[in-house]
Formats: C-alpha cells, sequence, structure tokens
C-alpha cells in the first residue's frame, strides 16, 4: 500500500499503535482476571501501557519483523495469488516474527524489571508470553488492526493513491 517512504512510516505508526494497543487490552484483560472479568478499566490501564509499547512495535517491525516477514511470504506466495491472499500471508508472517519479539520486550520489562522476577525465569515467562499472545496477535492483526490501519490509511493519502 505505501508508496513512499514517508507513507510507509505512518502506515507503520498506524499499524503499531492498533496493534500494541489492542494486545495491551488482551493483556491487561487476562491480568485483570480474565476476559470474563473485563471491566472498562481495562481500557484505560491498556492505553498507558501501549503509550509506550507501539515504539517498540514500530522499532523492532522496522528493525527486522516486517523485512523478514515479507521475506517469508514471498516464499509462500505464488506470482498468480490474489493481492488479498498475498496481503494475509505478509499479515501472518510478520505476526510470526513480531510475537515472540514482543513477547520478549513484555518479557524483561513485566517479568524482570518492573515484576520483580528472576532472570532465570525468564525463559519459562517468554514462552508463556508467545503462547498466550500469539492466536490474539494473528487474529487482532488479521480482523482488527490491519484493516483499520489500511482503512484509515487509505484515507489519509487518497489522493496520492489515486494519483499512481
Amino acid at each position: 500500500m505505501p508508496k513512499t517512504k514517508f507513507q510507509g512510516i505512518i502506515f507503520g505508526l498506524i499499524m503499531s499503535i492498533t496493534m500494541a494497543y489492542g494486545m495491551e487490552v488482551y493483556n491487561v484483560a487476562l491480568k485483570e482476571g480474565g476476559l470474563s472479568q473485563m471491566t472498562n478499566w481495562v481500557f484505560w490501564d491498556a492505553l498507558l501501557e501501549a503509550a509506550y509499547m507501539w515504539i517498540f512495535v514500530f522499532l523492532f517491525s522496522n528493525l527486522w519483523g516486517n523485512r523478514i516477514g515479507h521475506k517469508l511470504a514471498a516464499r509462500i506466495c505464488v506470482s498468480g495469488d490474489s493481492p488479498f491472499l498475498h496481503t494475509a500471508w505478509i499479515s501472518c508472517c510478520t505476526v510470526l516474527i513480531m510475537c515472540p519479539t514482543m513477547s520478549a520486550v513484555a518479557a524483561v520489562l513485566f517479568s524482570v524489571l518492573l515484576g520483580g522476577g528472576s532472570w532465570s525465569q525468564l525463559p519459562a515467562y517468554w514462552v508463556g508470553t508467545v503462547l498466550k499472545n500469539f492466536p490474539m496477535a494473528l487474529l487482532w492483526n488479521l480482523f482488527a488492526a490491519g484493516p483499520v490501519t489500511r482503512l484509515l490509511f487509505r484515507r489519509l493519502f487518497a489522493r496520492q493513491l489515486s494519483a499512481t
């Protein structure tokens, strides 16, 4: 979708914010007792955490998440595939890279640095975080963050996209 470097940055910012916020809502709700115990405060608490977590998402997706995700998707897709299928594969492959990456960030931040846990338990906490977050990250990316990001992006750059 993005045609220029500037458009790519804007697209990445929107995607990073929507992914970070959605995943923080999910994780804060789980921390508060599960999705069945969710209250309105979950949205506010998630916003506070997403206010800085999106920076990590943006940074790591630009350093390696998007690049590796696109390369993996390119190995799966064939030239005759529809643009929709190609986009879906890119999303899936990017989540495959970004979920373990962001789970490592969360493990270090919330288990060791802020949670007072031990570094020796970090691998177990990381694996548990990946297993807990991967299904939600994939579904959130495919059915919420991705479509919302593409919709906002198309609205922001309607003139530039129609001119090309």
